[in-house]
């Protein structure tokens, strides 16, 4: 796992937002740093990508909080070295694969996955153009 903490954070909301957890520490692989609860609901979560950088925060969701929007909504990219490796994990769970592991025409392997609340997920190889 990376040295840093991450300093962009993909966010989300779960209609059971423990089990969504579960479900991305236990099939994606994703490392579960923080988690607060506020009674029945987890009022903040992070989870971190053991692979680089990257953070998730979730919660469970809460209509009519300022900031709030539907479950199931996001769509979030995840750079991977070992596409084949998660691919195998991620299907060996009875992940809902919406995309097979496949190289792209841009030079990537990668694959997508439709999480228990809908949200789409793409991992991948391809670690987006260079900076400038």
């Amino acid at each position: 796992m990376s040295d840093t903490n991450p300093t962009v954070w993909s966010t989300l909301q779960a209609v059971d937002a423990p089990a969504l957890i579960d479900y991305y520490v236990e099939t994606f692989g994703f490392v579960l740093t923080a988690r607060h609860n506020d009674g029945d609901t987890v009022a903040h979560a992070e989870l971190l990508w053991p692979e680089g950088s990257g953070g998730l925060m979730l919660g469970t969701h809460r209509p009519g909080n300022p900031w709030t929007r539907q479950p199931g909504t996001a769509g979030t990219y995840v750079v991977t070295a070992d596409p084949d490796a998660l691919y195998a994990r991620v299907t060996s769970r009875g992940a809902d694969i919406i995309r097979p592991l496949a190289d792209t025409d841009y030079g990537s392997r990668e694959f997508g996955v439709r999480d228990p609340e809908g949200n789409l997920w793409s991992f991948g190889t391809y670690r987006g153009a260079p900076a400038p």
